[in-house]
Order: structure tokens, then C-alpha cells, then sequence
């Protein structure tokens, strides 16, 4: 039929993975070339099923796992929706941004904007547990996913701990990875707190947001088996990262 996109590609049954699976990448490769852009409704399920010769069950497989990758959304009485490039961390474990990014199967980068040495604030010597006035490393970087600005990190650890981190900041793509083969820190636990706040003046240009849009703003505090080592802030654009909780009773 007319409305079927050019390059879909049909699950085919004789091939080894599922039909969901095959059927989420069928859709999935229609969002990533353009066929299917932000903001389009896609076809109903009854479409689907037919575009793809698959089952309601199958397609509903596929489609929930592209919903909760950040890929479609359902509106209820509306339809399905592409979405914009939104990053929707799930069940979260103690990772690097790097390896959230590729969990959700996109592309990270990051661009340092700032790699100095400072004297703990009061603020940072609490939550790192050192003395105020203690040196520490200071990393403001730019996170970004499929190339687009997600969120700015501002990151302080203990310049005792972390010798050579300074000089070797505009190289670290993967702070914890960088830790770990050359401090030997290993995080294993994290406390986080989110709060509603909003794109600051100094964050609007490489946020691409006009000041004052609202925004994620995130402390966490990261240890290892000896002591908290990161403090880190940040300011995440709320249209292009979520926060999903399962709860269970």
C-alpha cells in the first residue's frame, strides 16, 4: 500500500531471532534513517501488523521495548507518536553516563568545557568528606547523546585521589573507566537527589535552550570501598531525558 515506507524490512520467519525482535528493528531502522521523523503518528496496530506480517502480541513487543528506549510514545486516544531524540534511563545501576548512553543504544560524547584545580567549598568538602580548602579537580563537561546536547556536568573529586586526572582531562571520554585504570577507583554505590530547577544563563548556549527553561538538576554523590570520591552537578535538558521507575509491592 502507499503508506508503507520504503525501506521496511518484514520479519522474516525462518530467520533465528524472535519475531518481536526482528519487528523492533524493523521499526526502529525506519526512526534512525528518517523514514519515520519526530513528531510523526505512526500507522494504528492493525497497520502494523499487516505492514509486518506479525500478531497484535508480537507487535505489542516490539512496540513497548521502543517506548521504553525513548523512540515512540502512546498517547492515550491519540495514537503513537515518534519521539524527539529523548534518553530514558529505566532501572538504573551505578554506571557512567558513557555506559547509560550505550545501554539505551545511543551514541555518547562528551565536550569539556572547563578542567581546573579549586580549594573545596564548604558545599564540596561535605559531600566528598575532606576539608574545606582541600584541593580538588574540577570537570565541567557537556553531555551529549546522538550529538545533541542532553546535559552539563560539573564534577569535583579529591586531587589526592586522582593524580594525573587534571592533565589528562581533555583525553577522558569515560571518567569512571579513567578511574579505574589509572586511580584504581571503582565506584559501588551512589546517592542521588533530582530536583525541578531550570537552565541557568551560563548553560543556555551549549544546552541550545533559551535561560530559564525548565530542567533536571541532579546531585550525586559517588563512593568506592573507601570513601566518596565525586561529587558531581548537573543541569539535564528535560525534554531529552526521563527518569522511569517500576515500583513493586
Amino acid at each position: 500500500m502507499s503508506d508503507e515506507p520504503a525501506g521496511l524490512v518484514r520479519p522474516d520467519r525462518r530467520r533465528p531471532e524472535p519475531l518481536w525482535h526482528q519487528a523492533e528493528m524493523a521499526l526502529r531502522d525506519l526512526i534512525d534513517q528518517g523514514e519515520w521523523a519526530p513528531g510523526l503518528q505512526i500507522p494504528n496496530e492493525d497497520r502494523l501488523c499487516e505492514m509486518l506480517g506479525i500478531s497484535r502480541i508480537t507487535l505489542r513487543h516490539a512496540l513497548r521495548n521502543l517506548e521504553e528506549a525513548g523512540m515512540l510514545r502512546r498517547e492515550h486516544g491519540r495514537g503513537t507518536f515518534v519521539r524527539s531524540a529523548t534518553m530514558v534511563a529505566g532501572v538504573r545501576g551505578l554506571t557512567s553516563f558513557t555506559d547509560e548512553m550505550q545501554t539505551l543504544a545511543v551514541s555518547p560524547g562528551t565536550r569539556l568545557l572547563l578542567a581546573q584545580v579549586i580549594s573545596a567549598t564548604r558545599e564540596i568538602a561535605e559531600a566528598l568528606e575532606i576539608a574545606e580548602g582541600d584541593s580538588v579537580v574540577q570537570l565541567r563537561r557537556l553531555r551529549l547523546g546522538n550529538g545533541q546536547p542532553i546535559g552539563i556536568q560539573t564534577t569535583h573529586l579529591p586531587s589526592a585521589r586522582v593524580p594525573g586526572l587534571f592533565e589528562a582531562a581533555s583525553d577522558v571520554t569515560s571518567l569512571y573507566r579513567w578511574l579505574k585504570d589509572n586511580a584504581g577507583i571503582v565506584p559501588v554505590k551512589a546517592k542521588e537527589v533530582y530536583r525541578v530547577g531550570a537552565v541557568a544563563a551560563g548553560d543556555a548556549s551549549d544546552l541550545e535552550l533559551p535561560v530559564g527553561t525548565p530542567a533536571f538538576e541532579v546531585e550525586r554523590i559517588t563512593f568506592d570501598q573507601r570513601s566518596p570520591f565525586e561529587f558531581a552537578v548537573s543541569t539535564m535538558r528535560a525534554d531529552r531525558y526521563e527518569i522511569r521507575s517500576t515500583l513493586y509491592v
